[in-house]
């Protein structure tokens, strides 16, 4: 049984209850504080300069694509991983350094409070080896979409 096969039988891998200890972390933080909207972008800049190249770059780069596309949307961690939240406090997107459940490629990743309906099947999640323009300018153009109403 190879070592990826062991860990599933097992239950969560080591990565996912990591991912589970940071999101109570959060969590508690939260209930404690109420945390602001400069801990929250403190706290995710703090997680993307803890990521690795090229995922530190390309989170760098999103944070301010998103940041200046949707500024309704407050920066904050989710699961250990930077996210923007709605005025609700419902995360609309988040970004998943690759390095986080060593995958071979981040993901930039939008939820349910995301405004993306198109029909009846639409994207939610996006694969990142790294971003040219033209990548940016799309990105910008779904955050702002995600955010519309």
């Amino acid at each position: 049984m190879s070592q990826s096969a062991k860990k599933s039988a097992e239950g969560f891998s080591d990565e996912e209850r990591d991912a589970m200890k940071q999101r109570a972390k959060e969590l508690k933080a939260e209930a404690r504080a109420g945390k602001s909207r400069a801990e929250g972008e403190s706290a995710a800049l703090a997680a993307i300069a803890a990521m690795q190249e090229p995922d530190r770059a390309m989170a760098t780069r999103l944070h301010e694509i998103i940041t200046a596309s949707a500024p309704s949307l407050a920066p904050k961690t989710w699961y250990g991983m930077p996210a923007y939240a709605n005025k609700d406090g419902k995360i609309v997107c988040f970004f998943q350094n690759a390095q986080k459940f060593n995958t071979r490629y981040a993901t930039l990743g939008f939820n349910d409070s995301a405004n993306l309906d198109d029909g009846a099947m639409w994207p939610v999640a996006y694969a990142l080896k790294e971003l040219t323009p033209a990548d940016e300018a799309r990105i910008a153009e779904l955050v702002t979409r995600a955010v519309s109403q």
